[in-house]
């Protein structure tokens, strides 16, 4: 059986696994592995990537995505309600946004593995089973929509930001196998100003999440044999 952590311990594994990034005065050669003996992959298109060197990424056929863990960045609900006079972003808004953000997020993922020749995306564990945990935090959301009167626009060059934070694990043993974290901002094409909106929102989310997407379907395809 995977092994699937609660958000607190989710939270505490996040942490230990950002040491590395945090802790400056250490040396190159420090960074170079995880508490979880996982070793840094070198010139990564992330801002860190990590893999068990001995993992055997060509028997996966299969992939099982579980649900993602998403959190805003802090003080985003305060910041949204001083920012905007006359808006009021409530604890339901930010639920309704985190799960349209999950639903999202797993939406692109299912489809750029599944694209082509690609992987079949199940809903168990098992052999040959590569089992995706995905988080994103930092969550920035530039006009969220809280579905009020008045609703929330802003005029700007971008929907917000995101950091994407993924574990990988072997479905047979639950082992992880792999992790990487990255930021993005989700830009608009050209760094064109125009209004956000729910819409607008939406749109540049899933041209940011197929980035992270493209990226991990791009990784297995160089890492499987078949392909």
């Amino acid at each position: 059986m995977t092994f699937i952590p609660n958000a607190r311990t989710l939270v505490r594994v996040l942490l230990l696994s950002l040491l590395p990034l945090l802790s400056g005065g250490l040396s190159a050669q420090e960074h170079d592995s995880t508490f979880d003996n996982l070793v840094r992959v070198e010139g990564a298109p992330s801002a860190a990537a990590y893999i068990d060197p001995d993992a055997d990424f060509t028997v996966y056929t299969h992939v099982k995505i579980l649900e993602p863990y998403v959190a805003f960045r802090a003080n985003w609900q305060r910041d949204q309600t001083s920012n905007n006079p006359g808006i009021r972003v409530s604890a339901s808004d930010m639920d309704r946004i985190r799960a349209a953000v999950g639903d999202l997020l797993t939406d692109v993922f299912v489809e750029a593995l599944e694209a082509g020749d690609g992987y079949t995306v199940v809903n168990e564990p098992g052999e040959h089973v590569l089992v995706l945990r995905p988080a994103i935090i930092d969550l920035d959301v530039t006009a969220p929509d809280n579905r009020g009167a008045g609703r929330s626009n802003s005029f700007s060059t971008t929907a917000g930001a995101a950091t994407l934070y993924v574990e990988l694990f072997d479905g047979a043993t639950g082992k992880i196998i792999g992790r990487a974290i990255d930021r993005r901002t989700a830009s608009r094409p050209g760094g064109m100003m125009q209004w956000s909106n729910s819409v607008t929102n939406t749109s540049d989310a899933r041209r940011m999440f197929r980035v992270w997407a493209d990226r991990l379907r791009n990784f297995l395809d160089s890492h499987y044999s078949g392909k």
